[in-house]
């Protein structure tokens, strides 16, 4: 493939036949052999070398499947800069082969994993971040700026992730066909040689390919029939399908990086958001038959069908982290916030009125809404709804806005997801989750929120259910926990009939007002974590605990609830045992939270209580004077003293 001899001073030409030869050799040796697409890992130029071969349209594919599998064992991500003319091969590609290309951009500008759970920890996340600031940009970070200084780049991926999905009749039959084609084709390079073969054919003798509609199955595994038929229709939606899957995903990757902020207005410009809402009746979001299908990736409870995948991937990835969330709506739903904000006598959201009318959603419904019907159409322990709630409470994340939380209290959100939690008697883990910090978000310092919880939750049988629920991990409710406790502070010091008389009647309030209540919670929520199983989702643990012990501060009862956690752990026996770990836990978040301007922002911006009151709090508690009567040590026994503990890694 790569000659050097020269005949006459010119360089010998090898044919792209002889190309694809050799890379079908070198494709089925790699399968077949051991250890072989490993060593041609090792081969940095030539890995490089095998880019350039995909400027043919006839050796595309087989270079394209080659590299995918010898990216996928290669110990060192692969430099694109070092890619010669990158920004012309990319810009030279069709449309089907960019949506290709994308697999295995997929590996080359995503943060390589190292499959070990204890590198996901906090400490070791910081370690490397240190590490990372020493050493430069990453080679996923310099492929992600090489990428996105190709001209017109992101603009084709928003093209090809909205593209129309071909016009079908809907119906039952050919649902199910759909289906069928996928239980053995998961790959998206499958598809298109079968595309491929499908086109050369026509093109060569007009006539019918020969190819299997689905039904039973012959001993190879496809489909069969005696007939001569058309390539389905379903096949070419299929092929269209997978496409969009691997375009969403490097659309993920590219939000979340270092340039997200320009990838951020690109996406916004090139109405990606408008153009998935538009394609979103057209996708199949539930499976319609009965098959034991199990997509590529996903467990026997997920009720995903093959169409969803796309919108899994791109919600996965919290696609409502966009600069204007308001861009998941329409015209229409603009305007009842407005109304919102007009009925409660507060100022419209600042966003609201700076969105470019233009670029937000068209039709009846915006896609936040879309996203909430078919939520609800979920079963209790789909995955899928666990992925839904997660992208619907990003929304509300941030800085709490009631106009925000009233257009989803009006869709029955609330209702909803306490149905899930109480009468349905959810047990996913992860689906209870997300339907706690969702709760928590929608509840959030609104009183008519409490209300309709209240009014839901309307007997003592239903209540201790949901107090079940959250007391069955913590880990998973305690974001809800830390809501409703700055949401009572908040309406203690309100002076309004409607709060009075939500404090007076609601249950939940009431039971999070006892003292022993917040100690229990403060007790367990220091107990279950420490420094060195920290990790971005408990972590909320520490921050829940500290919210209680900041309100207990503001009320001059700080002294009081360490004195109480003392008690607690000499009652267990174990005299010293929390505050030391809560000391250490805190030293943690001192080195954590100080030097990362992002975390501070959001703690408070969802607290409403300024990251100078949290730094405070935090160093009285650390305060090493043992006649303080707020400073930790002043409650831990000399003999039991054990703060000074070296947490960090190497």
């Amino acid at each position: 493939m790569r000659p050097t001899i020269s005949i006459r001073g010119q360089k010998l030409k090898i044919s792209d036949e002889m190309s694809k030869d050799c890379l079908s050799i070198l494709y089925n040796t790699c399968v077949c052999t051991e250890g072989v697409t490993k060593r041609l890992a090792e081969k940095n130029d030539f890995v490089i070398f095998l880019f350039t071969l995909m400027t043919s349209k006839k050796t595309f594919l087989q270079t394209a499947t080659l590299i995918e599998d010898i990216l996928g064992v290669k110990k060192e991500m692969i430099r694109l800069d070092e890619v010669p003319n990158l920004s012309s091969l990319v810009s030279n590609f069709d449309q089907q082969q960019l949506a290709n290309f994308c697999r295995i951009l997929a590996v080359t500008i995503s943060e390589m994993d190292t499959g070990n759970d204890d590198k996901h920890t906090l400490l070791a996340k910081n370690a490397q971040q240190k590490k990372s600031l020493s050493l430069g940009p990453s080679a996923a970070e310099i492929n992600q700026a090489a990428l996105l200084s190709i001209p017109g780049f992101v603009e084709r991926l928003c093209k090809l992730a909205t593209r129309k999905v071909s016009e079908s009749t809907g119906t039952a039959s050919f649902l199910q066909e759909l289906e069928e084609w996928y239980t053995w084709l998961d790959n998206a390079l499958v598809l298109d040689a079968l595309m491929r073969v499908a086109n050369e054919e026509s093109e060569h003798n007009q006539a019918s390919i020969v190819f299997p509609p689905p039904g039973a199955s012959e001993e190879n595994g496809l489909p069969h029939t005696s007939a001569r038929t058309q390539l389905p229709q379903s096949m070419k939606i299929m092929h269209e399908i997978m496409y969009k899957l691997e375009v969403l995903y490097v659309l993920c990757v590219l939000l979340m990086g270092r340039q997200r902020n320009q990838v951020h207005r690109m996406i916004a410009e090139f109405k990606l958001i408008p153009g998935l809402n538009n394609l979103f009746d057209k996708l199949i979001w539930r499976k319609h038959s009965a098959s034991a299908l199990v997509l590529h990736g996903h467990n026997q409870n997920c009720d995903c069908s093959p169409v969803t995948a796309p919108f899994l991937s791109f919600t996965s990835s919290n696609p409502f982290c966009f600069r204007n969330k308001y861009l998941l709506l329409n015209n229409q739903e603009l305007n009842e916030l407005s109304a919102i904000s007009l009925k409660a006598n507060i100022p419209e959201v600042e966003a609201v009125l700076n969105t470019d009318r233009s670029l937000v959603c068209d039709g009846k419904r915006g896609l936040l809404t879309r996203l909430l019907q078919v939520m609800k159409k979920e079963p209790a322990e789909s995955s899928f709804r666990f992925w839904q709630a997660r992208a619907v409470e990003s929304f509300l994340r941030g800085t709490t806005s009631y106009a925000d939380q009233m257009f989803l209290l009006k869709r029955g959100l609330l209702e909803h997801i306490l149905y899930c939690i109480v009468d349905s008697e959810c047990k996913s883990r992860d689906v209870l989750q997300s339907y706690f910090d969702l709760l928590g978000e929608l509840m959030k310092f609104n009183v008519d929120a409490f209300k309709r919880f209240n009014k839901y939750i309307n007997t003592d049988a239903k209540f201790q259910v949901f107090l079940k629920q959250i007391n069955s991990s913590l880990v998973d409710s305690n974001m809800l926990v830390r809501c409703v406790t700055l949401s009572l502070d908040r309406f203690e010091n309100q002076v309004d009939m409607k709060v009075a008389e939500v404090l007076s009647e609601c249950r939940l309030l009431a039971y999070i007002s006892q003292v022993p209540t917040q100690m229990s919670f403060l007790f367990r929520l220091i107990n279950i974590i420490h420094v060195q199983t920290l990790t971005q989702e408990n972590v909320s643990c520490l921050n829940t605990s500290l919210v209680i012990l900041m309100l207990a501060r503001r009320k001059e009862r700080l002294p009081l609830y360490l004195r109480l956690l003392q008690r607690m752990e000499h009652s267990k026996k174990y005299p010293g045992f929390l505050l030391n770990n809560f000391h250490n836990l805190l030293r943690f978040w001192q080195q954590h939270y100080l030097h990362k301007d992002k975390d501070s922002t959001c703690l408070e911006n969802s607290s409403c209580i300024s990251f100078s009151y949290w730094k405070e709090t935090v160093s009285i508690l650390l305060n090493p004077d043992r006649q303080s009567p707020s400073a930790l040590v002043s409650y831990i026994e000399e003999p039991y003293m054990d703060i000074d503990r070296d947490f960090t890694e190497e």
